[in-house]
């Protein structure tokens, strides 16, 4: 098991960032992600057709990089959590969780024990098909483990103090979309209420000790975010931003 960048770089007082890919997935693309200097990349199994035998190639294929590669999971399964935990991820994001328990739902499919209750497939992918020391490969594991919680509905937003508190929970993640939807404004991210919501989730994250992460999609949310305490930034998701640079190219060719 590869070190951790993105924890790495949180350590050393820096801001990690990262980068989402949910359409692409061709064996060249983590040596393109590696060539921008990522320090972690989500690849999404909720809003893309990936199941986990392509996770799996992307998984090994990012596992030459530097990055830390991390994949959101549909939902909180354990066969969905530690079968991508096997396959050598170094992380999981999970989207709209609501409540503690779901939090301690997610560290103990992905924890071995005493921590949680993942099972033991020593040897496979995570190891480079090399049996490890137990002992030692267990407690390693589980400190090089990034677990994320998405905030994305209301209730999870009133329940955060308490999600961001769950032992071995490390990120608290605004899903900005989502969670507008389903405050009822949708999109307004200039509006009081979003704007509260935000302050609500860097303070439980800098309560707890845990890191406050969102995904701006343009240079002005970037500054507006990163101004309001988030200290884990992901730009941009990969479909969106190939079409953002060849729009632009067009333009200037047409021009």
């Amino acid at each position: 098991m590869k070190p951790n960048r993105f924890q790495q770089v949180l350590r050393q007082g820096r801001i990690p960032v990262g980068h989402m890919v949910w359409e692409f997935a061709s064996r060249g693309l983590p040596r393109i992600l590696e060539s921008a200097d990522l320090d972690f990349v989500v690849y999404d199994m909720e809003h893309s057709g990936f199941d986990v035998d392509r996770i799996a190639d992307l998984l090994a294929w990012s596992h030459g990089c530097s990055f830390a590669p991390f994949v959101r999971v549909p939902e909180d399964k354990y066969h969905f959590l530690a079968r991508v935990m096997d396959s050598g991820a170094l992380g999981v994001m999970l989207p709209n969780v609501k409540t503690a328990a779901q939090a301690a739902r997610i560290v103990d499919a992905v924890k071995y024990p005493p921590n949680g209750h993942r099972g033991l497939g020593l040897g496979h992918a995570h190891n480079n098909y090399i049996a490890p020391n137990p002992t030692e490969y267990l407690a390693y594991s589980d400190s090089n483990t990034t677990v994320i919680c998405q905030i994305e509905s209301p209730e999870g937003l009133a329940n955060v103090d308490a999600i961001a508190a769950t032992p071995g929970v490390d990120v608290i993640w605004i899903g900005h979309y989502d969670l507008t939807a389903n405050m009822g404004i949708l999109a307004q991210f200039d509006n009081p209420d979003f704007q509260a919501a935000l302050r609500t989730v860097v303070q439980a994250a800098n309560k707890h000790g845990k890191a406050a992460a969102i995904q701006p999609g343009t240079p002005l949310q970037l500054a507006d975010w990163r101004a309001a305490g988030f200290h884990v930034l992901s730009y941009g998701a990969d479909s969106g931003l190939y079409k953002t640079a060849l729009s632009e190219a067009v333009l200037r060719v047409r021009a």
